[in-house]
């Protein structure tokens, strides 16, 4: 029999053995209706297939229901059998670390073995070496204390000593003041037999009309000062010019270096015509040479010259 398109379609849905059931009593549905029945007849063979076919339909469709959680069931055992393949591959694995892990824990626990019987061995070693450093501590400690009996007697001659230089100092101190003043009582005789012939020593050596001559403590801003032994202030060309004088009775390298930083100061204060010139008794000839090479705008004079050329 000519079977419809919605038909078919649930037929394909079911089992070949299902369908093949259906259609033979598709069949026979037909044949039936063929055959020459009376209308009650057909009506309630009809309600009866209907009420047959309900149930087959039905219970095809619960086989299908059926079908469709047992091929998931299936998938899911088998997704779990692969776990489960796969975990029992980590657990050989595991294994086999852990019989590697345990043939390495044995080595370490005879190589511990070993070791410990030298750490006793060592142990012993030690304990026999501390004996011995006690013995040495004692003889330090013995030695120490002649070592610290020495430093009191050290220390008390160090005092003594401490004293004695102390006193030196003093002494040196007051000796220093004396030369001091020596040094100053020579100068300040230098500087007196020298003034009358400043006037005329500034005119010949530098040119200078001499209009002050004084010695004079120069004072700058900040409230310091410098001494200078003598001091001339004058003109050259209509220019104002200082001449400053220095007296020692023998020159050293300590006094020209000295005076140096004084001009130096004094030129920062007064201006640049700043002129300077040293007297003394003598000069060695280091110093004479020292003054040459090393401070050629710096004169010196010996004081008795002054007597011969400037009177």
């Amino acid at each position: 029999m000519p079977f419809s398109v919605n038909l078919i379609r649930k037929l394909e849905k079911v089992s070949p053995d299902i369908r093949e059931i259906l259609i033979s009593v598709l069949d026979e549905i037909e044949k039936q209706r063929e055959e020459t029945v009376t209308k009650k007849e057909f009506l309630e063979f009809a309600k009866r297939t209907e009420e047959n076919f309900q149930r087959v339909w039905k219970a095809i469709n619960e086989l299908a229901e059926a079908q469709k959680r047992t091929e998931q069931r299936v998938n899911e055992l088998a997704e779990a059998q692969k776990r489960t393949e796969q975990r029992l591959n980590e657990l050989a694995e595991a294994q086999k670390r852990s019989e590697e892990r345990t043939t390495k824990l044995e080595k370490a626990l005879a190589e511990l073995v070993e070791a410990q019987k030298r750490t006793e061995q060592r142990v012993n070693e030690l304990a026999e070496a501390q004996k011995k450093t006690e013995q040495r501590l004692n003889e330090l400690a013995e030695a120490q204390k002649k070592t610290e009996q020495r430093l009191n007697e050290l220390a008390e001659a160090q005092r003594r000593t401490e004293e004695e230089l102390r006193a030196l100092v003093r002494d040196h101190k007051v000796t220093r003041q004396m030369l001091a003043g020596l040094s100053d009582t020579v100068g300040y005789g230098l500087e007196d037999s020298i003034f009358p012939y400043m006037k005329e020593f500034a005119k010949r050596e530098y040119g200078v009309e001499a209009e002050v001559l004084d010695r004079r403590n120069i004072v700058y801003p900040d409230g310091k000062y410098d001494e200078a032994n003598i001091y001339i202030e004058g003109k050259r060309d209509g220019e104002r010019v200082y001449i400053i004088g220095e007296c020692k009775a023998h020159p050293g390298k300590r006094d020209i270096q000295r005076f140096v930083k004084m001009l130096s100061r004094i030129k920062k204060h007064l201006g640049e015509n700043v002129e300077g010139f040293l007297v003394g008794y003598s000069f060695s000839p280091e110093i004479e040479d020292y003054l040459k090479r090393n401070h050629p705008e710096i004169k010196f004079f010996k004081s008795f010259e002054f007597r011969l050329k400037f009177s």
